[in-house]
């Protein structure tokens, strides 16, 4: 689970115990261990990571692909500012420092080189460089300039077994400017509504099933189908308050479900 940091409302000790029982009560029932993090939401993915894999049964032996996360602790609030979904939080807005949002790396993890600023910040031609086709290029870049983008806060890494990811952070004035740029923009149904450095074609990703959802993050998660090529690229928008986010990963081979799950649902419970 995610730690709060100052300024954060301190969870009731019968709330923190009820949630910290259900990881270990799902992955009782969890007989192949494979999705977790898609049946039992982000608060429970966070806690099932955190399990010694001896500890829970039907893991001891069966790896499962999970990584290694360190603890999650969200950054503090500036002072007199509510958290993002607070009733007094009219525009939805992280008054948090929006780059300690974006999930850290695993341990064992490479740091991307064009990802790994000092600063955190990255430009918008950045976060377009994913878009392969100009027009989308041009045309979202357009979009970010007449609906306020604020700025994008990103990382990436490498990890031991080729898998590469990338997350994105962007920030708008309001929730209700994020929501319309998220559904004209990013919302796709049966696949993703742009077209991704090296997934020519995608469909929905249906690992990701409707049960697992936060009350306040919406996510919408795509597949490349076989046959892809160099490389398998998978990826999710995320919407939270005025936040869109964009998890890739992509590994020579295919991308394996298991970590990108993990990611997705982690990243989700730091922006909820």
């Amino acid at each position: 689970m995610v730690g709060a940091g100052a300024g954060q409302e301190p969870v009731p000790p019968a709330a923190r115990a009820a949630r910290a029982s259900r990881p270990l009560r799902g992955a009782l029932r969890w007989a192949a261990a494979l999705a977790v993090f898609a049946v039992f939401g982000a608060s429970t993915a966070y806690g099932i990571t955190r399990l010694e894999r001896t500890d829970v049964p039907g893991l001891a032996t069966v790896p499962d692909g999970r990584w290694d996360y360190p603890q999650l602790v969200r950054p503090p609030l500036p002072e007199g500012r509510p958290a993002p979904f607070a009733s007094s939080n009219k525009a939805t807005a992280h008054y948090a420092d929006l780059r300690e949002l974006v999930l850290p790396a695993p341990r064992g993890a490479t740091a991307d080189k064009k990802l790994a600023v000092s600063h955190g910040w990255v430009r918008t031609g950045t976060f377009l460089d994913e878009y392969p086709l100009k027009d989308d290029r041009e045309l979202l870049g357009g979009v970010f300039r007449d609906r306020g983008l604020r700025h994008i806060a990103a990382r990436g890494w490498t990890t031991p077994d080729g898998t590469r990811t990338r997350i994105y952070l962007l920030q708008f004035d309001t929730g209700l400017v994020a929501g319309e740029v998220q559904q004209e923009e990013f919302a796709g149904y049966d696949h993703a509504p742009r077209t991704l450095r090296g997934a020519p074609s995608t469909e929905l990703d249906g690992q990701f099933p409707d049960s697992w959802q936060l009350p306040d993050v919406t996510h919408y998660a795509y597949d490349e189908p076989r046959p892809y090529g160099a490389e398998q690229v998978r990826q999710a928008y995320l919407l939270a308050g005025d936040v869109i986010g964009l998890v890739v990963q992509s590994r020579k081979g295919g991308a394996r479900a298991v970590p990108f799950q993990q990611t997705v649902a982690l990243q989700a419970e730091l922006l909820g």
